[in-house]
């Protein structure tokens, strides 16, 4: 058994000394963050709009939505790309997430409206305990598409209340 020497100088190999990440991952550090600028591109109009970015980066990605030609197309993408390089991706990811629907909590929310629109087909005091929860729901609505889903489910009709159901209720829980 070797013992160590606490008065002992250490000796330090230059090749031991960290000096950040390689070339290639900084290469694919910033490919990253054009493809996230890509992905702001190509978002709807409307998801676009409710996005919160850097004024610069803003502009910058509605100019590039404008462009057509191949080549300045590209340029403006590597533009973006380089301004991303200034801000912090995790909170523009996490937006884009949530409107892909991959964010954990918006599966949650998700399911719990779907949990809440068979509660409230399946069983009349569903829909009290709904009310009770969310007073702001609109309650003579909410009446008629259940009765109208129930409708739909005995005579084997497209399940447009349904769906409705599921709609109101979602927006009921994004609002509360």
């Amino acid at each position: 058994m070797r013992l160590i020497d606490p008065d002992a100088e250490l000796e330090f190999d230059p090749d031991d000394v960290y000096d950040g990440p390689s070339r290639s991952q900084q290469k694919r550090d910033v490919e990253a963050l054009q493809e996230l600028g890509e992905a702001l591109v190509e978002l709807p109009a409307a998801q676009f709009k409710r996005i919160e970015l850097p004024e610069n980066l803003r502009i910058a990605v509605a100019e590039c939505r404008k462009i057509t030609q191949n080549g300045a197309l590209r340029r403006q993408k590597q533009y973006i790309g380089k301004l991303m390089r200034s801000v912090d991706p995790a909170p523009i990811q996490a937006q884009l997430d949530v409107f892909n629907g991959v964010s954990v909590a918006e599966n949650a929310k998700l399911h719990q409206a779907e949990k809440w629109r068979d509660k409230l087909i399946a069983d009349n005091e569903a829909l009290t305990l709904f009310l009770n929860a969310h007073p702001d729901a609109d309650a003579t609505h909410l009446r008629q598409l259940i009765r109208n889903a129930r409708d739909e489910a005995v005579h084997n009709k497209p399940p447009k209340a349904f769906r409705e159901i599921f709609r109101v209720i979602r927006e009921v829980l994004q609002a509360s």
